[in-house]
C-alpha cells in the first residue's frame, strides 16, 4: 500500500509556501494541502496570480502535487472566524463566494487536483436564522456557482462536511447531495471528523464515500470532541483506515492538517509521517 501524503500549509503558520513546500521535500511527503490566507498568498492580493504561478514552478521542481482548501479563519471578517459564509444575508454570500472564486482561481494556476469547501454557518449578527431549507438553497445556490466558475478546468471541486457547520455529518451530507444534484461535486473526508458526527468508523466512511471521494485530510479525534489531534492519540484505528483507503483504490492526495501544531511544524510534519507510514500508508 502506498498512499500520497501531503501536509496542509495552515499547520506552518509562521512559514512562506515556499519554504513549507521545500521542507515536505526533504521529509518525503508527496504532495502540500494550501490554505490560501491572508499571510500565506492571500487570494486578495494584488500578486496573488503571480505567487501561484511562481509557487506551481517550484513545485514543478520538487515534485510535490497540490490541493487547495478554504478554511482561512479570518480572511473575511478580522473579528469573526469563517464569517461571512455562503449561508449568509446576499452581501455577506457574495464576500464568500467572491473570496471562493480567487482562492479556485489560485487552485487553478497551482494546478490542483482538488479544491475543497464547506458550508458554514448562518452567523449573520442580530438576524433570525432562516428555516434550513433556506440555508440549504443558499448553499446549493453557492456550490453550483463554483462548479460553473471550475468548469473547463481540471480541478476537482469537492465539499467537506465540517462539524458544528450546516451540513456535518454524513447523513447531511447525503441530503445536501441530493438537493443540489450536481454528480461534478466530490466530497472531501477529513476522517478526524467521522468520530465527532457519526456512529461509523472512518473506514466504513471511506467505504460508503469511495465513489465520490476527491481527497482525505488526516487527524484524529477522540469523545466526539473536534481537536485534530496528532494522528494516534484519538481513537481512530489508522492501519484499518488506510487499509480501506487501500481497498477501494483512492489515488487522491491525503493531507494531514494539524493547525493545533503550528508552534513545532516540522517535527511534527516529520513525525506524522513516520506514524503514517508505519501504520501501513
Amino acid at each position: 500500500m502506498t498512499v500520497r501524503l501531503g501536509y496542509n500549509t495552515n499547520g506552518f503558520p509562521q512559514h512562506r509556501p515556499a519554504d513549507v513546500c521545500r521542507v515536505l521535500a526533504e521529509l518525503g511527503y508527496d504532495g502540500v494541502a494550501i490554505t490560501p490566507d491572508v499571510l500565506q498568498l492571500d487570494p486578495f492580493g494584488g500578486d496573488a496570480i503571480a505567487e501561484a504561478r511562481a509557487l506551481r514552478a517550484l513545485l514543478d521542481d520538487l515534485g510535490l502535487a497540490v490541493a487547495v482548501e478554504t478554511g482561512a479563519r479570518f480572511l473575511l471578517d478580522p473579528r469573526r472566524k469563517h464569517q461571512p459564509t455562503l449561508l449568509s444575508a446576499p452581501e455577506g454570500a457574495r464576500r464568500r463566494l467572491d473570496g471562493l472564486r480567487r482562492c479556485l482561481d489560485l487552485a487553478v494556476e497551482l494546478r490542483a487536483e482538488t479544491f475543497s469547501f464547506w458550508a458554514g454557518t448562518h452567523g449573520d449578527e442580530g438576524v433570525e436564522e432562516p428555516p434550513r431549507d433556506v440555508l440549504l438553497d443558499r448553499l446549493c445556490a453557492g456550490a453550483t456557482a463554483l462548479l460553473d466558475h471550475a468548469r473547463g478546468t481540471d480541478v476537482r471541486v469537492c465539499f467537506e462536511p465540517e462539524p458544528g457547520m450546516l451540513v456535518a455529518s454524513l447523513a447531511e451530507l447525503d441530503g445536501f447531495l441530493a438537493r443540489l444534484g450536481r454528480d461534478d461535486l466530490a466530497v472531501m473526508l477529513d476522517v478526524g471528523h467521522v468520530p465527532v458526527t457519526e456512529d461509523v468508523s472512518p473506514a466504513d466512511a471511506v467505504r460508503a464515500l469511495a465513489p465520490r471521494l476527491g481527497g482525505l485530510q488526516l487527524d484524529d479525534s477522540r469523545d466526539r470532541r473536534h481537536e485534530h489531534l496528532f494522528p494516534g492519540e484519538g481513537e481512530i484505528d489508522w492501519p484499518a483506515l488506510l487499509a480501506a483507503v487501500d481497498a477501494v483504490g483512492f489515488t487522491g492526495l491525503a493531507s494531514l492538517e494539524l493547525p493545533r501544531h503550528g508552534h513545532d511544524p516540522v517535527t511534527t510534519a516529520r513525525r506524522a509521517l513516520a506514524f503514517l507510514r508505519d501504520a501501513g500508508a
